[in-house]
């Protein structure tokens, strides 16, 4: 079963709220705690990748924050958990988010795929092997590594070309980056859950 498939839409509201009630009960208690509705969804302990995404919300949806974990290595009780508070306090481009800032705040939950390395025999076959808005990016480079969730793309409508330059942007590289010989890309899938 692929990771995406234990949940359905419908779980939305459950895991949007997850990670909503561990960034209040941080913020107020300054306690990384796991909501108590995890423990009885047997879900919850499979190891998955997620990010918690934040956004105003004024008509352009502005980014206020976004961490995650890329790679399977926490249940996800743990990895939306820390997801969550991070995302609040810890991005380093934003100021740690405020109480009562937190009711203007729409939340997004990313649950991701195991990552896959995009194989090709020239790095300029890369944007062929990418479907935009269903793929998302992880590169690794010599000097350190970036990561975009598929939506991005859609978002700021980008071709396959726009979404690698990104890429290579996010990972602290100059733009064309993703075409240089031993840089490598990842991609995942993600299911996405909005507050409504």
């Amino acid at each position: 079963m692929q990771e995406t498939e234990l949940f359905q839409k419908i779980d939305g509201p459950i895991l949007t709220g997850v990670a909503r009630s561990a960034i209040s009960t941080f913020l107020e208690t300054g306690k990384r705690i796991s909501p108590t509705i995890l423990n009885s969804d047997s879900r919850f302990r499979q190891k998955l990748g997620c990010f918690v995404t934040l956004k105003e919300n004024d008509a352009e949806k502005s980014l206020r924050g976004c961490i995650g974990f890329p790679e399977p290595v926490y249940e996800l009780s743990k990895a939306l958990t820390y997801a969550a508070i991070a995302a609040a306090t810890g991005d380093p481009r934003f100021p740690p988010l405020r109480r009562e800032e937190l009711p203007k705040i729409s939340l997004e939950v990313s649950i991701l795929t195991k990552p896959i390395l995009i194989e090709v025999m020239a790095q300029s076959e890369l944007p062929r092997k990418i479907t935009v808005g269903r793929d998302g990016l992880i590169m690794k480079w010599v000097y350190g590594s970036g990561l975009l969730l598929p939506q991005v793309a859609t978002e700021n409508s980008w071709s396959a070309e726009d979404l690698l330059c990104n890429l290579s942007m996010k990972a602290g590289a100059p733009p064309d980056q993703w075409l240089v010989s031993g840089t490598l890309v990842y991609k995942f899938n993600a299911l996405i859950f909005e507050e409504s």
